[in-house]
């Protein structure tokens, strides 16, 4: 599903000079986005459990960056702070040197389900995502050329029931951009596709990224996926106490590795094989 942040039908501009006016207010570029000593932990006392700890790190304006990590790491938690979905218990998140605080509007959040409102048509749900004050004319050309954008132009007076899962996906990524976010936080937002499906969309998402710039932050269980989409790849883990053999409470980055090469990147390249391994290695799985 996709959580846009937040999201309005579009109105009526007030005034001929309106329509400009909106336009340079809602145009976004790519944010860039900081972590500084987050921790996140739930519950209290005898029942506290510490999930993120002393997570320090930064995403370049316009990178791609991809975060693994095992199930049950946090990987969620992180973007879901860096959305103001959650609150950390210590440190911070800012976007573009201003404090993530609640809910914020720089970013848009797309999850593993489309969620699409069965009731509208694939035009109507991409429109949810429009920010508040966008006229009806504006409106309209957005939601059409992002419908173009993902190939769903054709399928616009199509409600969700109507089409595949990964056109819903499709359409649930179109809503997403929809807001213009400086910001787009991907929740392994393909992993309930079938393979060949998979990749067509990770495909798009990169002919999607080169047409509508903006800084993307992707959870994935897939190292493949990684590889392919990311500029940069942080992996979560459990670091043992120094000079003990028992792990600290709570995940942190354990490793960060630069992604080389132009995308769309060789899928046989022997270069990603290498890289492949020894990211399985990271999480604990050895021998492919």
């Amino acid at each position: 599903m996709t959580v846009v942040i937040p999201s309005v039908r579009p109105t009526a501009p007030s005034s001929p000079d309106s329509s400009s006016s909106v336009d340079a207010a809602h145009h976004a570029s790519a944010l860039p986005v900081s972590f500084r000593a987050l921790r996140r932990t739930f519950g209290n006392g005898n029942a506290a459990h510490t999930v993120l700890r002393d997570i320090s790190f930064d995403v370049r304006r316009g990178e791609v960056l991809a975060i693994l990590g095992p199930s049950g790491c946090g990987k969620s938690t992180l973007l879901r702070a860096a959305a103001g979905l959650d609150a950390p218990s210590a440190g911070s998140v800012d976007i573009d040197g201003t404090p993530v605080q609640g809910i914020d509007s720089r970013c848009a959040f797309a999850f593993q389900e489309p969620r699409l409102l069965p009731w509208h048509t694939l035009q109507a749900n991409v429109a949810i995502g429009l920010p508040k004050g966008t006229s009806v004319k504006q409106g309209k050309s957005k939601v059409g050329r992002l419908l173009e954008l993902v190939g769903l132009d054709k399928f616009a007076k199509h409600r969700p029931r109507e089409v595949s899962g990964g056109m819903a996906q499709r359409a649930s990524l179109a809503r997403a951009l929809a807001r213009n976010p400086g910001v787009l936080l991907l929740d392994e937002p393909f992993g309930a596709l079938d393979a060949l499906t998979r990749i067509k969309m990770q495909d798009l998402l990169l002919d999607v990224h080169a047409a509508e710039p903006t800084t993307v932050l992707l959870v994935t269980h897939d190292v493949d996926e990684a590889l392919q989409l990311a500029d940069r790849i942080i992996v979560l883990g459990k670091e043992a106490s120094a000079g003990q053999e028992t792990e600290h409470d709570g995940a942190t980055i354990v490793r960060t590795v630069d992604v080389p090469g132009d995308r769309p990147r060789n899928r046989g390249s022997v270069e990603l094989a290498r890289m492949r391994s020894s990211l399985l290695a990271s999480l604990g799985v050895d021998g492919h």
